[in-house]
């Protein structure tokens, strides 16, 4: 990765924190099944740290068959006794149960909207939110358009999904560009999008 560059001060000295701001951060997504897999781990992320959602991220995978929304919305309550005594997860009752509803309410978006992905960035008009920061201090914790995204997702069922949470999925997925001007990744996240909606 090189250690001459300049990267947002938030990817810190962790090297999967590192991969993963390089690689992924930032970069638009147009595929359904990320897009459930992102917003899923940002709500698991609540109260906690996001490296350590990154490091139980593989976890997650296996645990959530690999965020197939499809067979995540059919889960009943043996599953989620299952997924409790999981320990590469976050065990708290109140997300695994709120993972399996959003599923659930991600295919009734998918059914209006023909994909999650023309959901989300409807919101945007198609076009991603590009930002000037200098510092990390100067990045909102929610805007605007993470208020409406909140509410909108909270009025067709979602949960965990606070304007915060909210905000931190528009930037991972790009539809907002954080990168602070900085960080060599700033311009490199504009053309290059992650998958097809499916």
């Amino acid at each position: 990765m090189g250690r001459s560059r300049t990267r947002c001060a938030w990817a810190g000295n962790d090297p999967l924190s590192q991969l993963y701001h390089d690689r992924e951060w930032g970069i638009p997504v147009h595929n359904d099944r990320l897009l459930f897999e992102m917003l899923t781990l940002e709500g698991a992320q609540a109260g906690l740290s996001w490296i350590t959602i990154l490091r139980k991220r593989k976890n997650y995978r296996m645990a959530f068959d690999r965020f197939d929304y499809r067979k995540v919305a059919r889960y009943g309550k043996s599953r989620v006794r299952t997924l409790l005594r999981n320990e590469g997860i976050v065990r708290n009752r109140a997300k695994i149960e709120s993972t399996i509803s959003n599923a659930r309410a991600f295919l009734t978006v998918r059914e209006e909207f023909g994909s999650f992905d023309a959901y989300l960035w409807g919101f945007t008009g198609g076009k991603r939110v590009i930002n000037r920061w200098k510092n990390l201090k100067d990045i909102p914790s929610r805007t605007a358009l993470s208020d409406a995204l909140s509410g909108d997702l909270k009025r067709r069922g979602f949960r965990f999904v606070g304007s915060t949470i909210c905000y931190a999925f528009l930037q991972a997925v790009g539809v907002v560009n954080d990168h602070t001007v900085t960080c060599f990744r700033y311009r490199a996240t504009g053309p290059r999008s992650k998958g097809r909606s499916r």
